[in-house]
């Protein structure tokens, strides 16, 4: 029997045949694209960058690469500030909804290791005053290499040789333009178990590492689709972990799609809600001294989720959905999907079981986060969500 006539080279799906020259340009990528991605690797090599806004310009390095001895020994030579993220400055008992700078020039390293510490300082926190944009940039470029939202900032002149330089309003709109760049690269069935009728759809492009849908069955896109955004948890869904259900809750999801008819599974690259594989292992760290897993999270400079689903409208565009009935027992969830513009007609509860290890995440997401864990804990939040309006097809 011979092959099926396959070619190696392809256009991905949606993009438009090039005009003489373009070829040549993309070889160079998007400008603002490309300077956040380099800027974001610099920085996680330990080395500064330089945000500009206009006129007015920052060098910048992250605190945790550098850390308290180099720090302390570069304010002995030049001025320079410590910006945290609100949630690391509330865990230190200062009140702020915004990044902040602290003064830190003359502190010694045993000073800033106290500051540094995950625990609440017991010495009083340093002069602090409200970011600027460019310092607030700075933070979200933190974000985006996945680091400590903590940036040691400098003016530009105290620093030698040549500085990968970035926008600000590049960082800031670095998700959402990436997010709009994503394609359709590669698909193929893969039958799995409790879903034989599997098809994996993986995307690509911009500035985010490639992201995964996952439709079981055969849907229809003129009816609303049974749908689950799941962030990646590497210890729950590939080893098992008990600290979390993320692993069940990816499993039943897709078991629960085929018994429905049909569904979508995307699978969505924000380990740890959104910040990342290193800062979530640090945070379960913390867990096992007493915190909970928001204090865990807010001691480390996060908020209580930093996902973004801009990726996940773009997903649903191109594999042609618009409608959705939600698998999911976070409403904050479901609202923001529809703040990116996705119809949500209805949710429907994922559960899981309670175990020794997870009982204290389940009842922290439930009491705090607001997690409809329905019958399996009796704290449900009352916020109200969309009802379904009608049968899931496929």
């Amino acid at each position: 029997m011979p092959f099926a006539k396959t070619t190696f080279l392809t256009s991905p799906p949606g993009t438009r045949p090039t005009r003489p020259g373009s070829a040549l340009r993309r070889l160079a990528g998007d400008g603002d694209t490309v300077a956040v991605e380099r800027a974001a690797q610099e920085l996680r090599h330990g080395r500064a960058v330089l945000l500009r806004d206009g006129a007015a310009s920052l060098a910048l390095v992250a605190a945790e690469v550098l850390g308290p001895s180099a720090i302390a020994e570069l304010a002995e030579t030049i001025e320079i500030g410590l910006v945290l993220s609100a949630p690391r400055l509330q865990h230190m008992g200062i009140a702020a909804s915004k990044p902040m700078r602290l003064a830190v020039s003359g502190l010694s390293a045993a000073e800033l290791e106290s500051l540094f510490a995950t625990a609440q300082p017991e010495a009083a926190a340093p002069e602090a005053r409200e970011a600027t944009a460019l310092e607030v940039a700075a933070i979200e470029l933190m974000h985006v290499a996945q680091l400590l939202p903590a940036a040691v900032v400098m003016d530009v002149a105290a620093v030698p040789g040549n500085l990968m330089e970035v926008e600000a309003t590049a960082v800031a709109a670095h998700h959402d333009r990436s997010a709009g760049e994503l394609q359709i690269a590669a698909r193929a069935k893969v039958p799995l178990d409790g879903a034989v009728e599997a098809e994996f759809v993986l995307f690509s492009g911009g500035g985010l590492r490639d992201q995964l849908a996952i439709v079981v069955g055969t849907l229809d896109p003129s009816r609303p689709v049974l749908t689950r955004l799941h962030s990646a948890c590497l210890t729950g869904d590939l080893f098992g972990s008990l600290k979390c259900d993320c692993g069940e809750q990816l499993r039943l999801a897709v078991k629960t799609m085929a018994k429905a008819g049909g569904g979508l599974l995307l699978y969505l690259d924000q380990e740890g809600r959104g910040i990342g594989l290193r800062n979530k292992l640090r945070a379960y760290a913390l867990q096992a001294h007493g915190h909970d897993t928001l204090d865990a999270d807010a001691a480390l400079g996060f908020g209580p989720d930093e996902r973004r689903y801009g990726i996940a409208a773009r997903m649903l565009e191109l594999l042609g959905f618009r409608r959705v009935v939600m698998l999911t027992n976070n409403p904050d969830k479901i609202r923001a999907l529809t703040d990116v513009g996705v119809t949500v007609e209805g949710h429907r509860p994922l559960l899981g079981t309670v175990n020794p290890h997870n009982v204290g995440y389940l009842t922290t997401k439930a009491s705090r986060a607001g997690h409809l864990l329905g019958t399996i804990l009796a704290q449900p939040r009352a916020d109200a969500v969309p009802r379904d309006r009608g049968t899931v097809t496929t």
